[in-house]
């Protein structure tokens, strides 16, 4: 019943501003244009479509919110108006009391706002779908912003999560495509990340992660958490001085170097995704500003870490092959990627998956960004990943989203970017970093503490193993001994190929060198 509640709100709201009218009104075919007269007759609809889009997502909660936010990041794909106006959605949702905010905080310190704070400054600076931003300054004299958790946020959550939960069932139980997405998968894991979202602890701790990783890169700055003021509800952080990245013309006007802006934030993003395996998930421009201050001018400053998106090391590992594949045009290599992954059937044969692959991204490549829309790229391998019975890895639904952000920031920030040949080199030095003399330096620091561990004990099972045994002993260690001596002569082999392709390994590197 309460499903049924909520989905006769979603019906009333999508009505009420004649969301059905904007789905249909591209359609070109006279029975549709038919329908679209029938539907509004009665409805007044004179408020401009970017508008009511807006406020009905509004109307429809944090998740519809979520939504509304990516969708502003993608002009190529949103008329500019309807584009504008979702732009409002991502720090301009209309914000809670301030009365209300100054309780909350009252609240979450068990204190009065003025033994905590110098000043608080009553209207909000940002207002989002989950928390509200408020400047105030420490009684040390120290600057500082003051987020606050909406409450409420939970129960409707909460809601809308079961809602999709029995929609995920229901497409699971009566398609076969639908079960190929792993429409449950993905639900779970947007679960997890709003309600990590609703622990601002939680974001605190997401924000010192991103600080610590990115504090030799010198492209962004991350503001510095107030770890005695930080509660599930409200947290307290540095507060940044800087311009939102969308007011590009004040940003030119600063002398900032646009071009090498967009650069530096594909820069960014891929040191995060592929040698972290840490990223800032939620990366659209109301999150992202840029420091026209002196000592760290040019610099971005990113704020909002309730959402991050975490790999492992076999999925950087699958991920960097699979784009440095794309970007040499390697297409078989991306095939049996896809093979060895395990994300399509073994009996699926590499040179069809290698021909569908080379068809959707051939045509997109050596052209600038304002030429291509990676989300049409993904758009179509998706299509060509039904025939082929591809899994959808909901572990990746999040950086697929950020890589869309990312690109729609691009977009706006430079069209004429080469997104390809700017992520290109970053992605070969990694990957030699991984395979080369580095990485294997790195993985034998890592190990060292284990071999440490391991060294001491060597005496004593030595001493152990030369001790005189009884006759059962003896011929239960001769048994073992030649268990020993077989596994002995495969693990010689084993490190015997190991050795000639460190070699081969080390003579191709310096030959290449001098070449």
């Amino acid at each position: 019943m309460r499903h049924l509640a909520r989905l006769v709100i979603i019906v009333f709201t999508v009505l009420r501003f004649g969301l059905d009218e904007l789905a249909l009104s591209g359609f070109r075919q006279r029975r549709i244009r038919l329908l679209v007269k029938l539907i509004t007759i009665g409805r007044k609809l004179d408020m401009p479509r970017g508008m009511r889009l807006r406020l009905a997502l509004e109307r429809l909660g944090p998740i519809f919110v979520k939504f509304g936010q990516v969708l502003s990041t993608r002009r190529d794909l949103l008329p500019s108006d309807v584009a504008d106006e979702l732009a409002r959605l991502q720090d301009r949702v209309p914000p809670f009391p301030a009365a209300q905010a100054r309780v909350l905080v009252e609240r979450a310190f068990g204190k009065p706002i003025e033994a905590l704070f110098a000043s608080f400054e009553a209207d909000p600076v940002a207002s989002a779908s989950i928390a509200q931003v408020h400047f105030a300054t420490l009684k040390d004299g120290r600057e500082v912003a003051v987020k606050v958790l909406r409450p409420g946020m939970l129960a409707v959550i909460d809601d809308d999560l079961s809602l999709m939960r029995t929609l995920a069932r229901w497409v699971e139980r009566f398609s076969a495509d639908g079960r190929r997405l792993k429409p449950r998968e993905v639900v779970s894991e947007f679960d997890n990340y709003l309600h990590d979202e609703l622990d601002l602890v939680r974001e605190a701790a997401n924000a010192a992660q991103l600080r610590r990783n990115m504090a030799g890169l010198n492209l962004v700055m991350i503001p510095e958490m107030l770890w005695d003021l930080c509660t599930p509800g409200v947290i307290v952080m540095e507060r940044m001085y800087g311009v939102p990245i969308s007011q590009m013309q004040r940003l030119a006007e600063a002398g900032v170097d646009i071009k090498k802006l967009a650069r530096d934030g594909v820069t960014i993003f891929f040191t995060q995704v592929f040698r972290d395996g840490f990223f800032h998930a939620d990366m659209h421009p109301g999150n992202i500003q840029v420091s026209i201050a002196p000592p760290t001018f040019g610099r971005y400053i990113a704020l909002d870490f309730g959402i991050v998106g975490t790999l492992t090391e076999f999925d950087k590992e699958y991920l960097s092959q699979n784009f440095l594949a794309f970007f040499r045009r390697d297409y078989k290599r991306v095939a049996e990627l896809h093979v060895e992954s395990g994300w399509v059937p073994p009996t699926t044969r590499v040179d069809e998956l290698e021909g569908a692959i080379r068809a959707v991204c051939e045509p997109h490549f050596d052209r600038p960004l304002k030429d291509i829309s990676l989300g049409q790229v993904l758009l179509r391998l998706f299509q060509a990943s039904r025939r082929f019975n591809v899994e959808i890895q909901p572990q990746l639904v999040l950086l697929q989203k950020t890589l869309l952000n990312v690109e729609g920031l691009g977009r706006q920030l430079d069209p004429d970017l080469d997104l390809w040949n700017t992520a290109k080199p970053f992605l070969e030095r990694w990957m030699n970093d991984q395979i080369g003399w580095r990485g294997f330096v790195g993985r034998l620091k890592n190990e060292a503490p284990r071999y440490v561990q391991l060294l001491p004990e060597l005496p004593r099972l030595l001493h152990q193993a030369l001790q005189p045994r009884s006759a059962t002993e003896q011929r239960l260690v001769e048994a073992l001994l030649v268990e020993q001596r077989r596994t002995n002569r495969l693990l010689q082999t084993l490190v015997y190929l190991g050795l000639g392709f460190v070699v081969g390994l080390v003579v191709t590197q310096v030959i290449g060198h001098f070449l």
